[in-house]
């Protein structure tokens, strides 16, 4: 007779979380476990896996209403501490995007410009409890007279203020390097000419969709860490990509999917959702967004337990294929090796650089952890899958 092959649902595990029972472990946790005991066993012992990410992720941002004023305002143009925010959208609702710098900017006209402040240094402070100055124009209408508002606000003072993040949590991405003879600044840092260092992205083996790579468990409605409270999936991310390459484990070897997300900003903690200035590049927001991975069978125990060696990715040149559409590969490196510190490329020792924090991951990991043990997150059913490829059929 064959062995029956286990599997549990998402209410099966709710109900132990509610009665205390449920075990749960950090993707890093269990690397460990499958490697020791399997993924089936494995799977019958653990019934979520916990994981997380904490990185510049520039396609995100906020949807605020700042409120009615008397007399009222239908605002064309809004700045908040002199950063545009778009207001194309109603009389009083705006949406600040976090790579949008102030106006008065110099920009890369003095290079490597700085890029003190911008979009995601307002979210930051917004997020902290502190008072932006809010500034927004009109032209006038008969329901909507006054043609100026100027007022410091604080994100209580706003009636709505919801993260919506539309690409967060990239499921892998390049690995830097510059083949110029100059030094060149990007979204990936600074980079050393003629292959002076290499940097890198996501978390590895912590980083969500690592642990899911065709997102089996992952769609609309999906409960996550995000900023520090509890937030959504909402759907594909921009630029999600399904049909990239893959290992024979089932993990992309580029780019490829990618999570729309949004939580309320009012609940969330200025320690993960951070400003950031990237050198002779731009603003940004780092962002800490962790998924809790279900462990429904024993396929999800043996995703869930990839380690950094058998994750692999491109390496780029961006200095001169990057910039002119050519991404092409010059080879493929595991984040084992890029963890080490140094990786070998054309017979040299290239030191590496994470330009995400591998400590913020894991503690993210273990704070979603610990909301799971004590009973304060529940998983929740996916409404809609994201746009995934099959898996290949296990012989």
């Amino acid at each position: 007779m064959a062995k029956k092959t286990f599997s549990r649902t998402i209410d099966e595990i709710n109900r132990k979380i509610k009665q205390g029972t449920v075990v749960v472990v950090t993707a890093n946790e269990m690397t460990d476990i499958v490697k020791k005991k399997g993924a089936e066993k494995a799977a019958r012992e653990i019934d979520v896996v916990t994981t997380g990410t904490f990185s510049p992720m520039c396609s995100s941002g906020a949807f605020i209403n700042f409120g009615h004023t008397k007399p009222g305002i239908k605002a064309s143009q809004v700045w908040l501490n002199d950063v545009p925010a778009y207001a194309g959208i109603a009389a009083v609702d705006i949406y600040i995007g976090a790579t949008e710098p102030s106006e008065d900017d110099p920009l890369n006209r003095v290079h490597p410009g700085q890029f003190k402040y911008g979009g995601g240094h307002v979210i930051q402070d917004l997020v902290a409890g502190k008072k932006v100055e809010l500034k927004a124009t009109g032209y006038g209408t008969d329901c909507y007279p006054n043609r100026e508002v100027r007022k410091k606000v604080t994100i209580e003072d706003l009636p709505y203020a919801v993260l919506l993040n539309p690409r967060n949590s990239y499921q892998n991405y390049n690995c830097a390097i510059n083949l110029t003879s100059k030094t060149i600044y990007t979204y990936m840092g600074v980079l050393k000419p003629n292959g002076g260092n290499a940097n890198y992205a996501t978390s590895g083996q912590l980083s969500p969709l690592f642990n899911d790579p065709y997102y089996l468990t992952i769609g609309l409605g999906t409960r996550i860490f995000l900023g520090g409270a509890k937030g959504h999936v909402i759907g594909p991310g921009t630029q999600h990509n399904p049909h990239a390459p893959r290992g024979k484990n089932g993990v992309p070897l580029s780019g490829a999917g990618t999570l729309m997300v949004m939580g309320n900003l009012k609940e969330m903690d200025p320690r993960w959702v951070v400003g950031v200035s990237i050198l002779g590049y731009g603003c940004s927001l780092a962002m800490g967004l962790g998924v809790p991975i279900p462990i429904l069978n024993a396929d999800m125990a043996r995703y869930t337990g990839v380690s950094d060696e058998e994750i692999y990715t491109r390496i780029i040149d961006y200095g001169n294929d990057y910039p002119q559409g050519e991404a092409k590969s010059l080879g493929q490196v595991s984040y084992g090796e890029l963890k080490s510190g140094l990786i070998r490329f054309n017979g040299q020792e290239i030191p590496t650089v994470p330009i995400s924090s591998y400590i913020r991951a894991l503690e993210i990991a273990t704070t979603l952890k610990e909301w799971i043990e004590k009973g304060e997150f529940l998983l929740t059913h996916p409404q809609e899958m994201l746009p995934t490829v099959p898996p290949p059929e296990r012989a």
